[in-house]
C-alpha cells in the first residue's frame, strides 16, 4: 500500500512540474492607437518583440513602428509573410512597417531566421 501511495505522489509531482514548466503563458495583447487616418503601435525589439501580440483594426491603414535595441543578427530583419514584408531593422533606429489589413484573422511575424515570433490579430 505504501508503494502505491508513494508512486501516486511521485507521478502527481511529475505531472505538476511538467505542467508548470511547459505550459504556454497567456500573452497580453496591445491594441494599436487610433491616429487621424491610421492606427499605430510601437514594438520594441530586444530579445524578442514587446508586445509580442499586437491588435489592429480591419481595413484601417496601420503603422507598426519597430525600435530595434538588440544587436543580435537574428533580430536584424522583420518578416510579415502574409503581407509581403521582408525588411531590415536598423540597430538603434526606428523602422516603420505600413500595411492595411483587409481581412480579420491572426497573422504571424518573425525575425529573418524565423526564430523569434510575434502575432498580429486583426479585428
Amino acid at each position: 500500500m505504501i508503494k502505491f501511495v508513494t508512486s501516486l505522489v511521485c507521478l502527481s509531482l511529475i505531472a505538476f512540474i511538467a505542467y508548470w514548466f511547459f505550459k504556454k503563458p497567456e500573452k497580453a495583447g496591445q491594441k494599436a492607437q487610433q491616429k487621424n487616418s491610421y492606427q499605430e503601435i510601437r514594438v520594441e525589439v530586444m530579445g524578442g518583440y514587446t508586445p509580442e501580440l499586437i491588435i489592429l483594426k480591419k481595413s484601417v491603414p496601420a503603422r507598426i513602428v519597430f525600435d530595434r535595441k538588440d544587436p543580435s543578427p537574428c533580430l536584424d530583419q522583420i518578416v510579415f509573410p502574409d503581407f509581403g514584408v521582408h525588411a531590415d531593422l536598423p540597430m538603434g533606429n526606428q523602422y516603420v512597417v505600413e500595411i492595411t489589413p483587409e481581412q480579420a484573422g491572426e497573422y504571424g511575424f518573425s525575425c529573418g531566421m524565423n526564430m523569434m515570433h510575434g502575432k498580429m490579430i486583426v479585428e
